[in-house]
């Protein structure tokens, strides 16, 4: 009998220390990579691709027609007897086509910047995400869960590693 009691408080305090020594596991989530496995196949990221390729060959088209008329005015420039009137107009067509070609560019990059925010800060995607971390972390043992992102780097904890309470009643408030 005494053996067994013996043994019984050999087993709770060695339970009771395992408790009290519970270790934080934590664990990172590349959002980056989640947003973009989720989004590959959708509508919306088909769509975002097919505007990005539209723009594109605009701008292909555009810098080929600079490419041009560079071109034209170099052929003119090397003639034994140059037009320089026909120079200025082409200088003047590079130089506007050009601006155009920069603001372009600028307002579909703003575009196709807003298009993918309003894409990564889809509500349900982030609904589904934070699910799945919450039901991965707390299947896989984990109290933590970080973004490898710098913003809102805690994405899910266990509320066992939460002291606010503790802190709280330290202060004696």
């Amino acid at each position: 009998m005494k053996k067994f009691i013996l043994f019984l408080f050999i087993f709770v305090v060695a339970s009771f220390t395992s408790f009290a020594q519970q270790i934080t596991r934590f664990g990172v989530v590349d959002t980056d990579r989640v947003y973009k496995a989720y989004f590959k196949n959708s509508s919306p990221m088909r769509s975002y691709d097919s505007k990005k390729a539209e723009f594109q060959n605009e701008i292909n088209n555009r810098t080929n027609e600079i490419k041009k008329l560079k071109q034209e005015r170099n052929e003119e420039q090397n003639l034994e007897e140059p037009n320089i009137s026909k120079i200025k107009k082409l200088d003047s067509e590079i130089k506007k086509k050009t601006e155009s070609l920069t603001e372009y560019t600028k307002s579909k990059n703003l575009e196709l910047e807003k298009f993918r925010n309003d894409l990564q800060n889809f509500d349900e995607f982030y609904k589904k995400i934070y699910k799945v971390i919450e039901r991965v972390a707390e299947n896989e043992g984990f109290t933590m869960i970080l973004s490898l992102q710098r913003e809102n780097s805690i994405l899910w904890y266990s509320t066992s590693i939460d002291v606010t309470d503790k802190v709280i009643a330290e202060l004696g408030l």
